[in-house]
């Protein structure tokens, strides 16, 4: 194995994470799902241009928090079920769902698929603004200045529970045999939507974003994808007087602090040399999950694609289209 890039193994096994978790961290979240749960879906579904001989495509789009309208590619299958099993699939950090054909394995199984755009990332979802305080660098650090109610991605983790809950209500779709996968920060909404929708049965994250921002900052790992918190200190805390009260807000949006939640059974894939997302980071989140959970650990990988790892998602989730 080459030289340890973060803790050893079985301290990775027990790490509990160091970013602090708010007081009020469970009522401000039951808050903002109650916001959410009030909200007209304004459910649209158009049409898409890409057809496929076994699947009907669509773009779906609905009305989240804050008014935005966000969207995501809807694949359903042809064949005939009274119900199908369904799954979510986010992707990573400025990015976009996946091209069409990347979707089809699911549906040529059975499952309904929805693939969610992040707001005001690479794809066709809103980012409606209205952000207290800097809106330069990145999302993490979106509406920091402000009340933590709108922290953007608050706004993004509630968009992931409520795709999932608008799945849950379709004619078409088993909300018994639900399942969400990601990579990056999909694999971070993949844990996010899997705690705030408990209905979830299965989560098959890869490497977690947005998990322990405070070890990330104390490892010097505030570059890349985590580079925006560094560059909010130098803009706005030079001095690092507020360094305690910003990563408590932070805290809000740790999908650590939201693991315990989680009642779908899980799979998570992780890299031991992840720079990007450290290893603490993700296990941060993995040790407080209590449901059923199991690790692909790769011990020569970083940030990127894990071998034969999608195969193992697609077997970790196809208990669910058989009832």
């Amino acid at each position: 194995m080459p030289l340890l890039f973060d803790m050893p193994f079985d301290q990775l096994q027990t790490y509990q994470g160091t970013n602090p978790k708010p007081d009020d961290f469970d009522q401000y979240w039951d808050s903002a799902l109650a916001e959410m749960r009030a909200l007209d879906d304004q459910l649209e579904l158009i049409p898409a241009d890409f057809t496929c001989s076994f699947a009907d495509c669509f773009h779906l789009y609905f009305t989240g928090v804050g008014g935005a309208r966000i969207h995501a590619k809807f694949v359903r299958p042809r064949q005939k079920a009274t119900k199908h099993p369904a799954i979510l699939i986010f992707h990573g950090y400025t990015g976009a769902s996946p091209d069409w054909v990347e979707l089809l394995a699911f549906p040529a199984q059975g499952f309904v698929v929805a693939a969610m755009d992040c707001r005001g990332q690479g794809g066709r979802s809103e980012d409606v603004g209205g952000h207290k305080g800097t809106t330069h660098s990145g999302q993490i650090i979106r509406g920091l200045d402000g009340p933590p109610e709108n922290l953007l991605f608050r706004h993004i983790f509630l968009d992931t529970a409520q795709l999932a809950r608008i799945l849950m209500v379709m004619p078409e779709v088993d909300e018994t045999r639900v399942g969400v996968t990601g990579g990056s920060q999909g694999g971070g909404l993949t844990l996010a939507c899997a705690a705030l929708e408990p209905r979830i049965r299965r989560a098959a994250p890869s490497f977690p974003f947005l998990c322990d921002y405070q070890r990330v900052w104390e490892m010097d790992q505030a570059k890349d994808a985590y580079e925006e918190l560094k560059t909010y200190f130098r803009h706005h805390d030079p001095l690092h007087q507020r360094e305690g009260e910003i990563f408590r807000k932070l805290g809000y949006i740790d999908v650590q602090h939201l693991a315990p939640r989680i009642r779908a059974e899980v799979l998570m894939g992780v890299g031991l040399m992840d720079t990007i997302c450290p290893p603490s980071t993700q296990f941060a989140a993995y040790n407080k999950i209590t449901s059923a959970k199991s690790l692909a650990v790769y011990p020569d990988f970083g940030h990127e694609w894990l071998p034969r790892l999608g195969d193992r998602v697609f077997q970790f989730m196809k208990p669910l289209s058989e009832g």
